[in-house]
């Protein structure tokens, strides 16, 4: 694989304090849960059929914000304690079914392989043929199911060692043993209908934000052309920034992952002249990217070289039309 991964790489000296560690930040994630409880509560109360759905998708909203904080302790960022990371992505999980050490691994081996045949969630690139178009559209619509069997079966036996596997099935034992005591307590109070609805719509919400932002991250961007190339930043908006913990600053945690998410938008500033120069992929919108790509469907290398040259020739025609 080509390796473009950097570009002109930032003064160690600048690197060194986008790379420190601060607990305040992270009292955000009180916030978060805090959030979290009272709309649970409200759902759970309401005699309001439209409040209480606006609840879920309030839920299923700030469950990204979670999932973007067991991001960073996939990278050990989170906490300065190795320990705290684990704890955090242990627990934060238990919600969705993956497990922790399963989105880890995985998660590690796409930033070591970005954009290449390497890169275990490169799902979207293939040959264009029916089992791609079904793969791209089910995860759009099902992308948590997918999510789960990719996590649970697919990458523990392609790469998991008997380490990995040891923890992994603890994870999984913990999971039917929190998840299962919860359901059977809801049965023995008559309220299993009500707990399914208040943890599975929201969940469902979650997935579909969460395979928008999936997709918004690397779809359509150069393929074996390393971090900076083969990623994209969504500038969107304060709001998603905020909630979803500056993940859409996407290039700069891929060009240097170990920057918390707290420093990503300083760091996105500060790449800004590399970004510019290399034409690396920046757009305004998550919707825009996602509709793009329903459009679009999978990718494959041709057509992907096709676009991008198609994209090169319109950004450099202005250019020599001025020239001229």
């Amino acid at each position: 694989m080509q390796e473009v991964s950097r570009g002109q790489a930032l003064p160690s000296a600048v690197l060194r304090e986008f790379y420190r560690q601060d607990w305040r930040p992270n009292l955000k994630i009180l916030l978060v849960y805090a959030l979290l409880g009272v709309a649970g509560a409200v759902a759970w109360s309401t005699s309001s059929s439209a409040l209480r759905f606006g609840m879920y998708a309030c839920m299923g909203y700030l469950w990204m914000s979670v999932v973007t904080f067991m991001h960073d302790a996939s990278h050990g960022i989170l906490f300065r304690a190795s320990w705290k990371n684990w704890l955090f992505g242990f627990v934060s999980t238990i919600p969705i079914v993956i497990t922790f050490i399963s989105f880890r691994e995985d998660h590690l081996e796409h930033h070591r392989h970005n954009r290449s045949a390497l890169d275990p969630d490169a799902f979207t690139m293939g040959r264009r043929g029916f089992l791609d178009f079904l793969v791209f559209y089910a995860y759009l619509i099902v992308g948590g199911v997918l999510t789960v069997l990719q996590f649970t079966f697919v990458y523990p036996f392609q790469k998991f060692d008997s380490r990995a596997w040891r923890i992994h099935v603890l994870e999984l034992l913990a999971r039917v043993v929190v998840i299962g005591g919860a359901l059977a307590v809801a049965e023995s109070q008559g309220m299993l209908g009500r707990f399914l609805a208040l943890w599975l719509i929201p969940a469902y919400v979650f997935t579909l934000f969460n395979s928008m932002r999936f997709i918004g991250e690397h779809y359509g961007t150069p393929w074996e052309q390393g971090q900076l190339l083969g990623t994209r930043t969504i500038t969107s908006h304060p709001i998603n920034s905020f909630f979803w913990n500056n993940i859409n600053y996407h290039i700069g945690h891929h060009v240097y992952p170990a920057t918390p998410w707290y420093n990503l938008q300083k760091l996105h500033a500060a790449l800004g002249p590399e970004i510019e120069r290399s034409g690396a992929v920046v757009d305004s919108s998550y919707l825009r990217v996602l509709l793009g790509s329903c459009r679009g469907g999978p990718e494959s290398r041709e057509r992907n070289a096709q676009r991008l040259a198609a994209r090169h020739s319109l950004a450099s025609g202005p250019t020599r039309s001025s020239a001229a």
